[in-house]
């Protein structure tokens, strides 16, 4: 006897599946046979979709920041959201109470340790040399192993002030000490210049806010990928949306992918006042975006599942594989007129919106405001 079955759920390129969940793995899929039995059966009638659990690869959700800070949950399975990534709001010296601070989520939290101690503590966190504590930042991570999947640095000009390129330097130098845990950069205005930024990242790096509309963006004014980032990700730099309030722009997006262009991960930057007034509300919301520009619904689904695990090196998420976790998103596709607003005061009529119904965490349902509005189960 099975712990959950869903049946008849339907995946993003129109197959039907059935999954059957035990002790919060993934112990079958496919047709499950008749007489199978659980404590729990869910039957989507292969009407709803449902997918491996949506990873956000990029929020600020640790509660205790004084710049940009939100509750796990609300961006996480509130939102149909099984795993939120903190992108550096903690440095060593608050990754621990962070951690403490997560243990009550329903929501799968983990963390990019920032580069500076002080975390997110203000804006300009890499603007002392000294904040940039190697020793600390080893300890932390070796003290978190499982919660910290890789490290941040934000190189814009504001964040590093006088310091140009050198906290990516140091923090190049961390992250060989440390079994080469993933790196993600904040790109913004300059300097630094993104081609020294770029210039100095390797297989597996990520670049956040890809598509952002600042002059020191990945697009040449003509419109074509800087030569930097090309070879950067001929390296195998990934790229990643991270949204946020100032960080996305229709016109770079669209130019971009109609080159090929494409993100590996598409994140919300969420924090709780573009969570309330936008323009991000949710990780779904930027989702329904990318259909705008060009992308298919299995490509996105994509980005926030698989490519998501992969990026943070998450092997037991992000896939519909008997063994994974049992962390799935259902969802739904509705036609529903909407205006779609960028960081760049941009807009986009656009008539389908991707809406989630509930998350699945280690085979715990919990329906999202729709969900419980649709009665889905």
């Amino acid at each position: 006897m099975y712990d959950l079955i869903i049946k008849q759920g339907k995946c993003a390129d129109g197959s039907v599946v059935d999954i059957a969940v035990k002790e919060g793995k993934i112990a079958a899929l496919g047709s499950l046979e008749h007489n199978a039995t659980a404590a729990r059966t869910i039957d989507l009638q292969g009407r709803y979709f449902l997918s491996a659990g949506w990873i956000d690869s990029h929020t600020h959700c640790y509660p205790s920041s004084p710049i940009y800070n939100d509750e796990p949950d609300l961006v996480g399975v509130s939102s149909g959201v099984t795993s939120v990534v903190d992108a550096g709001s903690t440095g060593a010296d608050d990754i621990d109470e962070f951690y403490r601070l997560t243990r009550s989520a329903k929501t799968n939290v983990f963390a990019f340790l920032n580069i500076s101690r002080i975390g997110l503590l203000r804006q300009n966190e890499l603007g002392d040399m000294n904040d940039i504590d190697d020793a600390l930042a080893h300890r932390a991570i070796r003290a978190h192993q499982g919660f910290v999947v890789g490290i941040k640095a934000r190189m814009s000009s504001s964040v590093v002030q006088q310091n140009g390129i050198q906290p990516l330097v140091r923090a190049k130098e961390i992250q060989a000490n440390n079994g080469g845990l993933p790196l993600m950069v904040h790109i913004g205005n300059n300097p630094p210049n993104l081609d020294d930024i770029a210039d100095l990242l390797t297989q597996g790096d990520i670049i956040t806010h890809c598509y952002n509309g600042k002059p020191n963006r990945i697009l040449t004014p003509e419109g074509e990928l800087r030569s930097a980032v090309k070879r950067a990700l001929d390296r195998g730099v990934l790229l990643d949306v991270g949204h946020g309030s100032a960080s996305f722009s229709f016109d770079v997006a669209e130019v971009a992918i109609a080159q090929g262009i494409y993100p590996h991960t598409i994140s919300s930057d969420i924090y709780c006042k573009n969570r309330i007034k936008g323009p991000v509300y949710s990780l779904a919301y930027v989702m329904s975006k990318f259909l705008l520009v060009g992308l298919s619904l299995p490509q996105i689904i994509n980005c926030v599942t698989a490519n998501a695990a992969q990026a943070l090196r998450l092997p037991n998420k992000g896939r519909l594989a008997v063994g994974c976790d049992a962390d799935f998103t259902i969802f739904d596709v509705v036609e529903q007129a909407q205006v779609f607003a960028d960081s760049e005061q941009q807009s986009r009529s656009g008539q389908t919106l991707i809406l989630p119904l509930a998350a699945v965490v280690a085979g715990q349902p919990m329906l999202t405001q729709d969900g419980e509005s649709r009665n889905v189960f």
